[in-house]
């Protein structure tokens, strides 16, 4: 990276994609809150219809915006195709939510008067935001800010611009003023100074529970600025009683090895039953054997790319290693696929033994299993993590799943389901370290808007009838 420069390059193939220079927090903030005034006095149904053409954008943008994504993160195109095709859903699903979470409300009050609740936006909201969804994460902010009457400026991860950069172009083109939406390039110093801008009326944040808590630390003597933060997530899936090994264990897998193990709900956790251990660990190493791992655009299709840089990849083997050393047993070993190229093999490691586990996000297609003989064991190391973002049951009875779902800590439970593919009508958010109780998903809106409450009376009426001398 040169000097006032961020490169982007392809984890495939390790060319460079594309470069930008970097952004000064002040000259965009300052842009940002000459355009609020204008922007948020624009009818709500106007906001609206620019969200909607902005969707229309994207949908002419598709290819191409797919095809970056997968060069930029190293996904698999398919996966790409998916991620754009939830962007144009966003909008449809924020317009809901805003009238669903922000609805305007009329009461009777005293002397013929009425009591309203309104709401109305923060004003300058800063999105920063991740590389592992460059596309679908910022957009899931953007678009219920920009709905609220909020302006925003967005600070891609330094790992995903160009994604970051095709986003708000698409923005641009829908007629959605450039000071309404603005790219601001950076890495982790550009991120600060932008959280912490006194122009900046709320930060919306996705990423790491060590950045997130590093911001709201600083941001702690300030409680007027409204920060929301989406961070990651230690995630534990129990298998229980069932009789449906195969299926358990795809969506094991599914939940554990999609997007290479690079979401924030992916399982890092597989808890066992002790009876049902070899009859499930079998399943679950044959299939992830058969998993292809490959660049975005080989034939045949690749289940899972590459993870994002060669620092990930070589953090991701250093903990196999660790796991290993300190107690683990190795179920299917992770290795380095490609020479010079981040390409890591699932991994599959038996942590049992291991009496103080790291409780760390271990952001990677590497998959812990814990064997336990009873249900309360189970639920007792589901939480035995400070994240709480997913859990998951599968297997069990409806008595079981009432247990888990009272007794486990997370903003997402779900049973006989992955960890991952969240419902887009359903809020998303975890407890702990994963999060400051601000959910996103589909009560976004929550943290883009405040409530108002109104007394009103066309005319002032009133008297005092208590406490006065006599005229």
């Amino acid at each position: 990276m040169s000097t006032g420069e961020i490169v982007s390059f392809e984890p495939a193939t390790g060319s460079e994609l594309w470069r930008g220079r970097i952004g000064d927090a002040d000259d965009v903030v300052a842009r940002a809150r000459r355009a609020w005034p204008l922007w948020a006095a624009q009818p709500l149904s106007t906001r609206i219809e620019l969200m909607r053409r902005f969707a229309n954008e994207v949908r002419k943008e598709s290819d191409k915006l797919a095809d970056l994504i997968a060069r930029e993160t190293g996904k698999p195109l398919w996966e790409a195709r998916s991620e754009v095709d939830s962007v144009v859903d966003k909008v449809e699903v924020s317009v809901r939510a805003y009238a669903e979470r922000t609805a305007q409300r009329k009461l009777d009050s005293a002397l013929n008067g009425t009591s309203a609740v309104r709401h109305k936006p923060h004003g300058v909201l800063a999105v920063i935001s991740p590389w592992n969804m460059p596309a679908l994460l910022p957009a899931a902010q953007i678009i219920p800010a920009l709905i609220a009457g909020n302006v925003v400026v967005f600070k891609p991860s330094e790992k995903a611009p160009a994604t970051g950069d095709l986003l708000v172009r698409c923005f641009h083109r829908a007629g959605i003023s450039a000071a309404v939406v603005q790219l601001m390039l950076g890495g982790p110093e550009q991120g600060q100074a932008l959280a912490m801008h006194d122009g900046v009326d709320g930060v919306l944040f996705t990423g790491s529970a060590h950045a997130g808590v590093s911001i709201n630390r600083k941001l702690a003597s300030n409680p007027g600025k409204v920060v929301a933060l989406e961070l990651g997530g230690n995630n534990p899936i129990v298998v229980w009683d069932t009789p449906k090994i195969v299926d358990a264990a795809a969506i094991v897998v599914q939940s554990a090895f999609t997007s290479a193990g690079q979401r924030c709900s992916s399982a890092r956790r597989l808890i066992l039953k002790s009876t049902m251990y070899d009859a499930v660990i079998t399943e679950v190493r044959r299939l992830t054997e058969r998993l292809i791992v490959g660049a975005p655009f080989d034939t045949p299709t690749p289940f899972m790319g590459p993870v994002i840089d060669n620092a990930a990849a070589d953090g991701l083997t250093e903990s196999f290693v660790y796991l290993l050393s300190n107690g683990g047993r190795a179920i299917k070993h992770m290795a380095r696929l490609r020479e010079d190229l981040p390409f890591v093999s699932p991994a599959i490691i038996d942590v049992t033994r291991i009496e103080e586990r790291p409780d760390v996000e271990l952001f990677g297609p590497l998959l812990q299993v814990i064997a336990v003989d009873d249900f309360d064991e189970a639920i007792a190391e589901a939480n035995n993590t400070r994240f709480g973002l997913v859990a998951s049951l599968l297997g069990g009875s409806p008595q079981d799943y009432n247990r888990f779902w009272a007794n486990v800590r997370a903003g997402v439970v779900n049973w006989n389901r992955p960890t991952i593919g969240e419902n887009a009508g359903a809020p998303f958010g975890g407890t702990g370290l994963s999060g400051n109780n601000r959910p996103g998903g589909y009560y976004m809106a929550d943290s883009c808007a405040y409530p108002v409450s109104s007394a009103e009376m066309e005319q002032p009426r009133a008297t005092i009838g208590v406490g006065l001398r006599d005229s």
